[in-house]
């Protein structure tokens, strides 16, 4: 590790310690070490051989839904395989000192409530339940889901007309946002001292516009990305590469140089 990086976990350690209402945005940088693919790299990214406007706009399921349920099956597997992250695991633990309060997240696998954490607002939905398309009646996932990655059955509703599909509650594109989650998250916002955005790009809305949101009202934010974001000039910390290679020493300044603080 550079003496660049380190001072910069030193700092990402004292603003951690000086906050007292630490919000958490992350992405899915925060679950490939999970096994569960981004969307956006060249190798190995969900959108490698698939049209999203296709798999999983709301205009391509209304038309066709077998390419979603094609598309999203191997993912599904992925999901219900995956362990929490080391990147998990520092958002609950930061929870457990008191200092985080929130999580808002891009990601539908559910981790960071596996992890432990227990304010989570998930933007794009999840996968735990399921809605008809038709009649709107809301389903547990688990059976169904567990039926469609075993032998690719669709999951259907009976009611009227017959056929009328159920779809997982993941937002699709051109999907309205969840309102509630939405406003749940402006509401948590408002109050943080500190934001750290963990695994996104920051290149989807609303995630894309609440570091400027947060930045307006001088909460510091702290970005651990792989990649730049266009956000990064305004962050007081960016450390640049793989989430887990920071978790370790972060906690490692927490633990000695401010337990007893």
């Amino acid at each position: 590790m550079s003496n660049n990086n380190y001072q910069q976990i030193l700092e990402v350690a004292r603003l951690i310690h000086q906050s007292d209402h630490i919000i958490a945005l992350t992405g899915a940088g925060i679950s490939t070490a999970a096994g569960i693919p981004d969307f956006r790299s060249e190798s190995s990214s969900l959108w490698q051989h698939a049209d999203p406007l296709q798999v999983a706009s709301l205009i391509g399921f209304r038309q066709d839904y077998h390419p979603f349920f094609n598309w999203i099956r191997p993912l599904l597997q992925q999901i219900q395989q995956a362990e929490p992250s080391a990147g998990h695991h520092f958002l609950a633990y930061l929870e457990q000192l008191g200092k985080l309060k929130a999580v808002i997240t891009q990601n539908v696998d559910s981790l960071h409530t596996k992890a432990g954490n227990t304010t989570v607002y998930e933007l794009h939905g999840h996968c735990r339940t399921a809605t008809c398309t038709h009649c709107f009646r809301k389903f547990d996932a688990t059976a169904l889901l567990e039926a469609l990655i075993k032998t690719g059955e669709i999951p259907m509703c009976a009611c009227q007309p017959a056929g009328s599909v159920i779809k997982p509650d993941v937002i699709l594109f051109g999907e309205q946002l969840p309102v509630k989650v939405v406003q749940a998250t402006r509401r948590a916002l408002i109050q943080a001292d500190l934001l750290l955005v963990m695994g996104s790009s920051l290149q989807a809305e609303p995630a894309a516009n609440i570091p400027y949101i947060v930045a307006e009202h001088g909460v510091k934010l702290v970005i651990i990305n792989d990649e730049p974001t266009h956000i990064d000039s305004l962050a007081h910390v960016v450390l640049r590469g793989n989430i887990e290679g920071y978790i370790e020493p972060i906690i490692e300044v927490l633990e000695t140089s401010y337990e007893r603080s």
